[in-house]
């Protein structure tokens, strides 16, 4: 089956990948209570994911990694791929040790879960996938994107969306599709596919695996894919078998060698039944002695470090990482990626506009008219109105993580193969979130600002958006940071929930800062609530207006104005803006965190 694929004139640079007594073994876990936890997980210290495997992958041919499960492939792959470094025994690039940092980024690596933005159409993802790695431009990175769709048979779905399990979007093989034209829009020359034709209908696999072949012999690419039951007619396309048994390698050259050598082991290959699938139910007599002691491990170890130090005193500028675009380019068509996921997850979106106009409506009838009526006004009403804003501000927080930790997976693996900096990222969603969050704050503010009757002043109103706007800037980027350092929604939400809780305990309204244990002091100053309603007061009772405003009276005398108020809570003027200072180092900080752990993350990946 062949498949129109356009011929490259430039083949740049082909590569011949070799691996040599290649042996992986698992770290020894500690238990899930620590060190003198309950219980222990059960561990071996011998235990061997991969034991003294060598393979080689030639350019213009496709290399299919087989076995049973668990047998290794994926983690041999991994390492062939560069994603994973510590091992015993070496990989060979063109004869060289491999610089894993740099080939990873002059190849692609498809993995078996398909991380895409589920929102985003097929051409969208293609294009955004080429602007970030292709220099030249918008130009350079359609023409591109156009070859790819043709050649991966993706036209005729370009403008349907991706589209998750619970809203259909285009199907199985046609996603697997987009997630090999994400890693070739830069055109790597070698290939790397995980699992290439899990979860697909036979016509789809060989269609995938039809595209890989045309590909290796028409441009010259290397390819190393993992299979684990392909067909007759995809077997037929391989040009070298490498088949593993539980990390022992049992063959490693064509399909024709691989059935001479069952014949000679005596079997007999029944017509209903192809060599490969034959071959894994048979592994026992394949196997040979390749249980060598650990002395020979221990060598090969050595080996491999002395190669590594020798060729990292002489590669050290290549190992750094350059990006193909500039940081403005990047901030750019991240923001233009990340505005579009935003504004198409309705559920977001439009939920949010609508909780804060509607919340907004109702606390101000709730509240209305508190402050201008001398008979109805209490001060404590308008302290827990305050109070209760915040809540509402703050709580929906993790509303954003689940959208988050979803897009983490893209960002790590787009950043480990240098597509751009994770700076980049962080900045773009900042840019994004900030007109987002202001609609969200005005349309909050306008109503209930007016209806509960506060301070009449447009400078008043002005200050309290702001307030507004900076409180859910902080909630957003306090998500963001948690999102960045959590391992999934299960342990980021209540992380989150209880930390807020604590924030909101120690916000000066349910127990005053004199009252503070000591040791319980520095949540306090930490507290995100705490800032925020100190400026909801100063702004409330300072100023002028405050002086000449009674809050608590005693048959006609005054007995508590607002400026008296404030001295009772140790609040002065100066405040109202050192608070907002304090509000924009938080959000600063949490924003500078996240790209701390973003980017510790994204170098262990690249390490």
């Amino acid at each position: 089956m062949d498949l129109p694929v356009m011929n490259s004139g430039d083949r740049k640079t082909q590569y011949r990948i070799k691996a040599k007594n290649l042996s992986y073994r698992l770290r020894l876990r500690e238990s899930k209570l620590g060190r003198f936890g309950w219980w222990e997980e059960p561990h071996n210290r011998n235990k061997y994911i991969l034991r003294n495997v060598s393979c080689e992958a030639k350019p213009g041919e496709v290399t299919a990694i087989a076995g049973p499960s668990g047998a290794g492939k994926t983690t041999l792959l991994d390492i062939l791929a560069g994603m994973i470094t510590r091992v015993s025994g070496h990989v060979l690039v063109n004869d060289q040790l491999m610089n894993a940092a740099h080939f990873r980024r002059v190849s692609g690596y498809v993995t078996q879960d398909e991380a895409l933005f589920p929102l985003l159409t097929v051409e969208e993802t293609l294009m955004f996938s080429a602007r970030l790695r292709l220099q030249g431009g918008l130009h350079k990175a359609a023409t591109r994107v156009r070859e790819l769709m043709k050649e991966l048979g993706l036209e005729h779905v370009a403008r349907m969306r991706i589209g998750t399990e619970s809203r259909r979007g285009i199907s199985g093989g046609e996603k697997r599709r987009v997630s090999i034209g994400v890693d070739l829009v830069h055109n790597p020359n070698v290939v790397m596919i995980d699992e290439a034709t899990s979860g697909l209908d036979s016509a789809s696999a060989l269609h995938v695996v039809s595209l890989l072949k045309s590909m290796a012999k028409n441009q010259g690419k290397t390819i190393v894919l993992t299979i684990h039951q392909p067909g007759f007619r995809i077997l037929e396309l391989f040009d070298n078998i490498v088949l593993l048994s539980n990390g022992i390698l049992l063959h490693h050259g064509s399909l024709q060698l691989l059935e001479e050598r069952l014949k000679f082991s005596g079997h007999c290959i029944p017509r209903h039944v192809n060599v490969l699938e034959f071959a894994i139910d048979v592994v026992e007599s394949l196997k040979i002695d390749t249980e060598g002691d650990d002395t020979e491990t221990n060598e090969t170890e050595e080996e491999y470090r002395h190669l590594r130090k020798i060729f990292s005193l002489g590669n050290e500028v290549e190992t750094q990482t350059i990006y193909p675009n500039s940081r403005f380019v990047e901030v750019f068509i991240l923001s233009q990626r990340f505005y579009k996921n935003v504004f198409r997850t309705k559920q977001l979106f439009t939920a949010r506009v609508l909780q804060s106009l509607i919340a907004g409506i109702l606390l101000g009838t709730v509240f209305m008219n508190v402050n201008n009526d001398p008979k109805k006004f209490k001060l404590q009403t308008q302290l827990g109105f305050f109070a209760f804003s915040l809540t509402f501000l703050l709580s929906p927080t993790t509303e954003a993580l689940p959208i988050f930790l979803e897009e983490r997976r893209i960002l790590m693996r787009e950043t480990s193969r240098g597509a751009y900096r994770v700076s980049s990222y962080v900045i773009a969603t900042t840019t994004v979130f900030l007109p987002f969050l202001l609609i969200v704050a005005l349309l909050y503010t306008i109503p209930v600002y007016w209806l509960v009757g506060l301070r009449r002043d447009f400078n008043g109103f002005l200050y309290f958006s702001l307030v507004v706007w900076l409180v859910v800037l902080m909630s957003n980027s306090f998500v963001t940071c948690f999102g960045a350092l959590v391992p999934n929604f299960i342990m980021g939400a209540p992380l989150i929930a209880g930390t807020m809780g604590s924030f909101f305990l120690f916000s000066g309204y349910f127990i005053s800062k004199d009252d503070i244990s000591r040791c319980w002091i520095f949540v306090y100053y930490l507290s995100l609530f705490r800032y925020p309603f100190e400026c909801f007061i100063i702004n409330e009772y300072g100023g002028e207006k405050g002086k000449g405003r009674c809050l608590e009276s005693v048959g006609g005398d005054c007995l508590l104005d607002g400026n008296g108020f404030l001295m009772q809570q140790g609040l002065n003027e100066t405040q109202k803006w050192s608070n907002l200072t304090v509000m924009l180092t938080f959000i600063l900080g949490y924003r500078i965190l996240c790209f701390l752990i973003l980017w510790y993350r994204s170098s262990r990946m690249r390490s």
